[in-house]
């Protein structure tokens, strides 16, 4: 298990090196000077020295590089060029709504997906399970944008039970947070349901037919109990992997729909950044956004050792 455990953080911190490394070069290699870039048509030769040195792009490769490595080691993502604070500090104020969102959509899409694609696969080649496969390939289809918009107009324009975007006052209360993030989450909860459905479904279907499950009906075994404690425990390794996919691509994929429900979160965030061309912003997201996809399915190999126990050995 130990070995396991290491190899996975390993491959972690490999994966983490490679997107530092990439990160690094995207915003050196963009076309033209950086500086120049962030700072517009209308800067003067100073402001571009100015800000090439508070930058360090006067130095060379190399030492930028390693003095890039030395302040990502000390928790420092650089300073933010519009916002005038440091990017870790831009980040942590919206870091609350994308994280309540992709946890609330995360949940909406198992409540969904996990009892309907279980039954579905219980019920193969029935009218239920025909019904379940063919509503799960629409959702997948349906942009969550145009399903936020849909949902804003029906249930916040045209029947006033959500409000219609935003994320409530400085001093709002977290029922007011959750009106705030009804919407969006069941817009992005639903589209993600098709996934985990279909993998629910096929991961069920793989092991109903198992020795092991005739075994425990042949000893009278109740339905249920077969299904849910020897069958879906069995299943639970594909269906944790993609249950963990989907939670890191909400975080980095939520950036339309929050620009859509007006919620200050870090999609806002970005999107706000690359219109200003605060490339300080751009990287530190993009490299906290790649840290949290690793760590998920990082969390996700773990959560093997607890599920199945032939990974332990």
């Amino acid at each position: 298990m130990a070995r396991y455990i290491l190899q996975r953080f390993l491959g972690m911190l490999a994966v983490m090196f490679v997107v530092v490394t990439i990160v690094f070069v995207i915003v050196r290699v963009a076309p033209g000077d950086p500086a120049a870039v962030m700072l517009g048509p209308d800067a003067t030769a100073q402001d571009v020295a100015t800000l090439r040195a508070r930058l360090g792009l006067d130095q060379p490769l190399v030492v930028q590089y390693v003095y890039f490595l030395g302040q990502l080691l000390q928790g420092d993502l650089g300073q933010s060029i519009f916002l005038d604070r440091p990017v870790t500090t831009a980040l942590a104020e919206r870091a609350e709504p994308t994280f309540f969102l992709t946890l609330f959509s995360i949940l909406i899409a198992s409540l969904i997906a996990l009892p309907i694609g279980i039954y579905a696969a219980y019920r193969r080649g029935s009218l239920f399970d025909q019904a379940a496969t063919t509503a799960a390939m629409l959702a997948a289809s349906i942009p969550s944008f145009w399903l936020g918009l849909i949902f804003i107009q029906f249930f916040a324009v045209r029947f006033g039970l959500f409000p219609v975007s935003g994320y409530g006052g400085p001093d709002a209360g977290f029922l007011v947070r959750l009106q705030h993030l009804a919407l969006p989450a069941l817009a992005l909860g639903v589209v993600s349901s098709a996934l985990i459905l279909r993998f629910t479904r096929a991961s069920m279907l793989d092991v109903l037919g198992d020795d092991y499950v005739r075994t425990a009906r042949s000893k009278g075994m109740g339905e249920f109990r077969v299904v849910m404690r020897h069958a879906f425990k069995n299943a639970l390794i594909p269906i944790l992997t993609v249950i963990g996919l989907t939670a890191a691509l909400l975080v980095s994929g939520a950036v339309i729909t929050e620009t859509v429900f007006g919620l200050p979160g870090v999609g806002n965030l970005v999107v706000s950044a690359v219109l200003r061309r605060d490339y300080p912003v751009i990287q530190g997201a993009l490299l906290v956004i790649a840290a949290l996809y690793v760590l998920i399915n990082f969390a996700i190999d773990m959560l093997y050792l607890v599920v199945d126990p032939r990974v332990r050995y």
